[in-house]
């Protein structure tokens, strides 16, 4: 009688046929001497031949080997799980890479590897996993081992994403590609087995990280200390990871596209270069967060060699945010020109544009009109500055004898009040002083409180050296590295998630 085949178990097809029947179940020997056995009783289980050894083992029970194999199973689909769950928790590419890499080598058995990533026309992105970038360097020099063309030459090989995966299928098939044996194995190029006796590695396995929705971006590499290869069932495991991690690596690298063009539009909102005033010397730093904030500045000459500073943000993140910053920026540039020498007539404007064109949405702000030292002042009296702020953290002034706060009006953000109006401040910074502007990103990424964070901006401030002083650029260089200091491989040491942007904005008055 047959039984129905065994069902599959989450999408593994069994390595082996399930049984075709199952055999009747022996007859168990009757106890007592053989010999005084009755004759119209069971057969013997020996059969004809004599009788059974007496310390032969019973037979194995029928469901014994499908019971192995449903175990099998079922240890796989644990094994899979746990590193598919360990890769949705990577938050970033470079993190996902350095998973599959490391699930990889557990599957199939190897110790060390690399995966490239090679999305449109970028340039390719290749992370090694127990190789340094010496290594990389040596099996980068490997040729590519591309098929002669008929008619002389060679033929392009479009799907090639490193000299290691030239021989890997065309687009549509996801066969991997293994060669067991390095050393003795024919056709493969004099530089690739010198690379390979070099670098410590006899055999290879290559996967095309391929999915039918996403296409092929890349492929993966997984090398042996000694020649062997992976069987078929690290194979077939190493297949069902891959296609899930396709897809896993397709939409961090959708994101990544989304979030550099963010940046570019950004970028492009923001000031190409900043203007040359007599008098005064400027610099900036800028770092953008992941999502796409709003924070922005400004600098542009005005009539009369006199300069407008301004630095502020939108609230919210991604390209809203992005494209309400430009048309701020903008505006304010339109109301600075006709009315700079009054920031708080230039806010006021601001106010009442964005409370009409966008209720929404709120905004700080912080815009200075600056008479350098030869616009109309004489060089002994320094330069003169008028700003007014809407919301925004007050600007520092650095110089060798002072390191602080400028005193600013107590103001509600734009567009928090029906009317927004506050005093402005007049300073006269001494030949040698720098006017420190910033946003509150900088505060808020060192993961103190406001209190914390301002007396350690103040900190910064203070222990710039003295060399550095008439520098802008070394300036804001000290400030950031000392209020955001990082590790070896340039992560924020501090602990934020570095999600806002930061903007330091110096003017150094001669």
């Amino acid at each position: 009688m047959t039984t129905p085949h065994l069902p599959k178990v989450a999408g593994i097809n069994p390595p082996l046929p399930a049984p075709s029947h199952t055999p009747p179940p022996s007859s168990a020997a009757p106890s007592g001497d053989p010999a005084t056995v009755d004759p119209s009783g069971p057969a013997d289980p020996a059969g004809p031949h004599g009788p059974a050894a007496p310390d032969a083992l019973p037979p194995p029970a029928p469901n014994a080997l499908v019971q192995d194999r449903l175990a099998g199973w079922i240890s796989d689909l644990v094994t899979l799980q746990e590193l598919t769950e360990r890769l949705a928790r990577t938050a970033t590419l470079d993190a996902a890479l350095h998973e599959v890499l490391r699930a990889g080598s557990s599957l199939v058995g190897a110790r060390r590897g690399l995966v490239t990533l090679q999305p449109g026309q970028a340039p390719p992105t290749t992370v090694g996993l127990g190789l340094g970038h010496a290594d990389l360097g040596h099996i980068e020099t490997i040729p590519h081992e591309t098929p002669a063309h008929p008619d002389g030459g060679e033929l392009p090989a479009p799907d090639s994403y490193g000299r290691l995966f030239d021989d890997l299928p065309p687009a549509g098939s996801r066969a991997g590609v293994a060669h067991p044996d390095i050393a003795a194995e024919e056709g493969l190029t004099p530089r690739h087995r010198e690379v390979a006796a070099r670098l410590g590695y006899g055999a290879s396995y290559a996967l095309p990280l391929e999915s039918e929705a996403a296409g092929r971006i890349g492929a993966a590499v997984w090398l042996y200390d000694e020649p062997a290869e992976p069987g078929d069932r690290q194979r077939h495991l190493i297949g069902l990871y891959r296609d899930y991690a396709t897809e896993h690596l397709a939409r961090h690298l959708e994101l990544a596209a989304a979030r550099d063009t963010v940046t570019t539009l950004r970028e492009e909102l923001l000031p190409s270069r900043l203007p040359r005033i007599a008098g005064v010397r400027l610099a900036v730093r800028h770092r953008s967060g992941p999502r796409g904030g709003g924070d922005w500045y400004d600098a542009l000459p005005l009539p009369e060699g006199a300069l407008g500073l301004a630095v502020g943000g939108v609230t919210g993140s991604g390209p809203s945010a992005v494209a309400a910053m430009g048309r701020l920026r903008a505006s304010l540039r339109a109301y600075a020109v006709m009315e700079g020498e009054d920031p708080v007539a230039v806010l006021s404007d601001l106010e009442l544009l964005l409370r009409l064109t966008e209720p929404a949405r709120a905004a700080t702000a912080l815009f200075a009109y600056c008479e350098p030292a030869g616009a109309d002042r004489p060089a002994s009296q320094g330069g003169k500055v008028v700003l007014a702020g809407a919301g925004h953290c007050p600007p520092l002034i650095i110089g060798e004898h002072r390191a602080e706060y400028v005193e600013t009006s107590l103001s509600a953000p734009l567009g928090m009040l029906a009317c927004w109006e506050a005093p402005s401040v007049e300073i006269e910074p001494a030949p040698g002083e720098t006017l420190l502007f910033y946003s509150d990103g900088l505060l808020h990424r060192t993961g103190d409180t406001m209190d914390r964070a301002f007396a350690r901006l103040h900190s910064a401030a203070a222990s710039v050296p003295r060399a550095a002083l008439r520098d802008p650029d070394a300036i804001v260089e000290h400030v950031l590295r000392a209020m955001l200091p990082t590790t070896g491989d340039g992560a924020e040491a501090d602990g934020s998630d570095g999600a806002e942007d930061v903007v330091l904005l110096a003017a150094h008055f001669e």
